[in-house]
């Protein structure tokens, strides 16, 4: 009751909002849905366009896609600091969703034009082009991530209906996230990219209007933070083995988004980059698949029986064993799909569960804040991959190396879960 009281204090809301039924949480999802589309078509086609149409090295690839993260080490914080004070346009999150989706659709038109932006601007050089428009993009993206993800915090209670939310996400954003694959692997990249501006624009603008934000957020929740950090616990000590945990998980993620295309080429032996794109994208749309298909059915059921730091731990550890896998036996396509199924049950547990989890240890009146925070164990390791890991890889013989790495520092993330202590979920 207490909920429903506290929702009622912003815009009127929809019979749906009020009921919390399959189609509210299906709306809820879409503006992370949009932001997911536009961070798997530059997955997608990102390094494939940079490497094959405008031949920048894969150390220079990892650079260009350090812009975005290095940017977004300050400015996800930021936002989600503003976005926990602000009030605009009926909403706390709102206006970063729909200034973060408009601009992510427009770096995306940007993406297959650099050549032209390059000769229109009279460059010699290509890189400040690509820089500008993977910064905007990923900048886009992370910052918009922030509010999409935070706003389900903020009109789910705690418990159950909160892993609902993150689950749902995740199930309707992985669903399109496939979809991007399956464009990719029938058509082209070119015809994604410009599939993908649209849908953008639409996930974000049409239903962030439908969702009514509180003007207050939750009380009894912050009163239960208070507590624990009278008794010690502190709000920042909670989360910081949630984001150490988390961090090394995208440490070996995003080495394998950003470098797979040098192993098809030189571990399989692949030239053609037609044939290098298309495999990338079945493997991914095959990850994606079982990314979309077991959050809801499967991991929310089995995290209210055995926690949800459990069950995330099992499957990072199994996603784990899947890059092992393409380390010993991934020679050839076949065996890479087979593989990137099973990492698949470890992917729908890191865009899912460690929102729950996270979101549950802090005051919703902080949310952004520590969501952007939280974020931030995203793109550290994506700086730590773009800078680090490309030297090392770019100088390795055997580019076994970059499965290799995925393999251990998942490993080391589930290894680093058994350390975060799960919350009762209550229904």
């Amino acid at each position: 009751m207490k909920f429903l009281i506290i929702m009622n204090t912003g815009v009127k809301m929809l019979e749906i909002q009020k009921k919390l039924t399959k189609s509210f949480y299906a709306i809820l999802s879409l503006p992370a849905t949009a932001m997911g589309f536009a961070l798997s078509v530059q997955i997608s086609a990102l390094s494939w366009i940079l490497s094959t149409k405008y031949h920048l090295s894969i150390e220079n690839v990892g650079f260009v896609w350090a812009a975005g993260p290095l940017a977004g080490i300050i400015a996800q914080v930021l936002v989600g600091f503003i976005s926990d004070k602000v009030w605009l346009w009926n909403g706390r999150r709102r206006p970063f969703i729909l200034i973060g989706g408009t601009l992510a659709a427009l770096m995306l038109l940007c993406l297959p034009n650099l050549d032209k932006i390059q000769a229109w601007m009279g460059l010699t050089q290509l890189m400040p082009v690509a820089l500008f428009v993977a910064l905007t993009l990923d900048l886009s993206i992370n910052v918009s991530f922030n509010p999409t993800r935070s706003v389900i915090a903020d009109v789910t209670p705690d418990g159950n209906p909160r892993t609902k939310g993150y689950t749902w996400m995740q199930t309707i954003s992985g669903f399109f996230s496939v979809l991007v694959y399956v464009i990719s692997a029938s058509t082209n990249n070119y015809i994604l990219i410009y599939f993908g501006l649209f849908l953008v624009l639409a996930f974000s603008l049409i239903p962030t209007f439908l969702i009514s934000e509180p003007r207050e957020l939750g009380q009894g929740q912050d009163d239960k933070i208070k507590e624990e950090a009278k008794a010690g616990k502190t709000e920042f000590g909670q989360l910081m083995r949630i984001y150490l945990a988390h961090g090394f998980s995208w440490l070996g993620i995003q080495t394998m988004f950003v470098y797979i295309f040098a192993y098809i080429n030189e571990v399989m032996g692949i030239a053609d980059s037609n044939h290098i794109g298309q495999i990338i994208a079945i493997a991914f749309a095959i990850l994606n698949t079982v990314g979309f298909i077991l959050p809801a059915p499967v991991l929310e059921p089995i995290a209210e029986k055995i926690g949800r730091v459990k069950t995330h731990m099992i499957c990072v550890a199994i996603m784990a064993l899947g890059y092992l896998g393409i380390v010993l036996a991934g020679k050839t396509p076949v065996m890479v799909y087979g593989f990137m199924a099973v990492c698949g049950i470890g992917w729908a547990s890191v865009v899912s569960l460690p929102f729950a989890i996270a979101t549950e240890k802090v005051a919703k009146a902080k949310m952004g804040l520590y969501m952007g925070i939280f974020n931030l164990s995203v793109v550290i390791p994506q700086l730590i991959v773009s800078w680090g890991f490309g030297k090392i890889i770019q100088n390795s013989a055997n580019k076994n190396v970059i499965f290799i790495i995925s393999a251990v520092t998942l490993a080391i993330s589930s290894a680093l879960w058994l350390l975060v202590k799960d919350n009762k979920a209550k229904n």
